[in-house]
């Protein structure tokens, strides 16, 4: 049995649609009514992560699982011990690229670091998926595409290697399924196949959306503003921080990892976009 959670977030929620039919799973989720795009044969039960009782029924028989969390809190050191009690054998878990970077020692970061940290030392079989940055983040600039034709976002010019979610979900779904090769006791950077400024996706979009879109660069005050209505101070500073390194050019590696891993090239932000500029056009209608 594989267990699958944060099944209605930007990667769980591409697992699902990619795990095979033959395969039995069962779906861990606060919000079972969300849950979308699940196999058939897939079991949707509650479950919270401060919920021990519900942990333990989530894992009854399960030997694989796929673990969400949010770095912020202590669900990973939730999770553990009642996996381990369960019979869980290997956990796939979902972390970050900066946790390999030494100069990366943000609030998030250092979390995600103790984070793994708790799997390698938990007696259990690990596979550790370090993505860089979502192309689907930009997904935030959706409102102010369709509003005002803009783009606003700090440090225009620093490079990101982001990677298209269904690449880091595909990847997943091998580790999880055992597929291809063994993947126990492995980490794996995750990137897209080049690094691009946001100026750079922003020009892209254009192109595809066929209409002239501007781009506004922030400055650290005005960015900060924005995320502090959206997150706490510490979680804002975090962000921040992690923004500062980009610009410094810590994020522009590609990896190849990723390619080696699916057999084929890693997916462009250009094959992502065109697959999701109905998000981005000013006609849609607002999906945030």
């Amino acid at each position: 049995m594989i267990l699958v959670t944060g099944a209605t977030g930007t990667i769980g929620r591409e697992v699902l649609r990619r795990l095979p039919s033959d395969r039995p799973v069962r779906i861990m989720a606060r919000h079972p009514e969300r849950v979308t795009g699940a196999p058939a044969s897939a079991r949707i039960v509650h479950g919270d992560f401060t919920d021990p009782a519900s942990l333990t029924d989530a894992l009854h028989n399960v030997h694989t699982a796929f673990l969400v969390t949010n770095p912020d809190g202590a669900d990973d050191a939730r999770f553990l011990d009642p996996a381990r009690a369960a019979g869980v054998r290997h956990i796939v878990k979902l972390s970050a690229a900066a946790v390999t970077d030494p100069a990366a020692q943000d609030l998030i970061t250092r979390r995600q670091r103790h984070n793994e940290d708790l799997l390698r030392a938990s007696g259990l079989r690990w596979t550790l998926l370090r993505p860089r940055a979502f192309m689907s983040n930009t997904l935030s600039w959706a409102r102010s595409i369709r509003s005002g034709r803009v783009v606003r976002a700090p440090y225009g010019t620093s490079s990101n290697a982001c990677v298209d979610p269904g690449d880091v979900a595909e990847v997943a779904t091998l580790a999880l399924t055992g597929r291809g090769r063994d993947h126990l006791d492995a980490a794996y950077t995750l990137t897209g196949p080049q690094a691009l400024s946001a100026s750079q996706q922003t020009a892209q979009l254009a192109e595809l959306l066929g209409l002239p879109l501007r781009f506004e660069e922030l400055s650290p005050q005005q960015a900060r503003t924005a995320l502090e209505a959206r997150y706490p101070a510490d979680m804002t500073s975090a962000l921040l921080e992690s923004a500062r390194r980009q610009h410094s050019g810590s994020k522009a590696y590609v990896d190849p990892t990723l390619p080696g891993l699916l057999g084929r090239p890693a997916r462009t932000f250009r094959d992502w976009a065109a697959d999701h500029l109905d998000a981005f056009r000013p006609d849609s209608p607002a999906r945030d």
